[in-house]
């Protein structure tokens, strides 16, 4: 579940310059899914970056706060 291979590909092709050519030279339902696909891929980007707080700081902050040190 869980596809960092993926994540590192769609990466190599944004940073080569693949996904703008293909935009550049897309039709425009191309240029739309494009851009659909770059809008969810900034919406999951921020969704990771809230979940990862959370996941990171979860304990510290009941730590903190309790001023005892959470089991795990």
């Amino acid at each position: 579940m869980y596809e960092l291979q993926r994540l590192l590909e769609i990466e190599e092709h944004i940073k080569s310059g693949r996904l703008a050519e293909d935009f550049e030279d897309g039709s425009k339902s191309r240029k739309e899914e494009i851009l659909e696909f770059l809008e969810k891929l900034m919406e999951l980007g921020e969704l990771a970056d809230e979940t990862a707080t959370k996941l990171i700081f979860k304990d510290s902050y009941l730590e903190a706060l309790s001023g005892v040190k959470v089991q795990k």
